[in-house]
């Protein structure tokens, strides 16, 4: 029996704005956009290119998930963008205003960045060595 994580729930506070960020500035692919409901949708993005694990973008129902947004990993990076191109994809997001919260540093496992997504997530931008 073989595993693997399809998606992952990322709570949102609206589908079109989550939406426009992952693809218009992030450069994410919109795999899926189905209405479930009045106002519940199956939202999937994932990186251009990706076979594997996507986003699932989950808008908040109650109040208990709306303090989640933004916050779910308690400030700690939470995704990590892999890139074949740390400078290309750096710069480009940079031009989009994509905020960095710790500039470019260099380790011996690669080159990284931390950015915030639209709600505050914490991202690493990485570029292995």
């Amino acid at each position: 029996m073989a595993q693997y994580i399809s998606h992952i729930s990322l709570i949102v506070a609206d589908y079109d704005q989550a939406i426009t960020f992952y693809t218009q500035i992030l450069g994410f692919e919109l795999v899926e956009d189905t209405r479930l409901s009045d106002d519940k949708r199956w939202v999937l993005v994932k990186p251009k290119g990706q076979a594997g694990c996507s986003l699932l973008l989950a808008r908040a129902a109650t109040p208990e998930q709306m303090k989640a947004v933004g916050n779910q990993s308690g400030g700690r990076v939470f995704l990590f963008l892999y890139t074949d191109d740390f400078w290309r994809d750096y710069n480009m997001l940079l031009g989009k205003g994509v905020q960095f919260v710790r500039p470019p540093q260099e380790f011996d496992y690669g080159i990284v960045a931390v950015f915030a997504d639209l709600y505050g997530n914490l991202w690493d931008l990485l570029q292995p060595a």
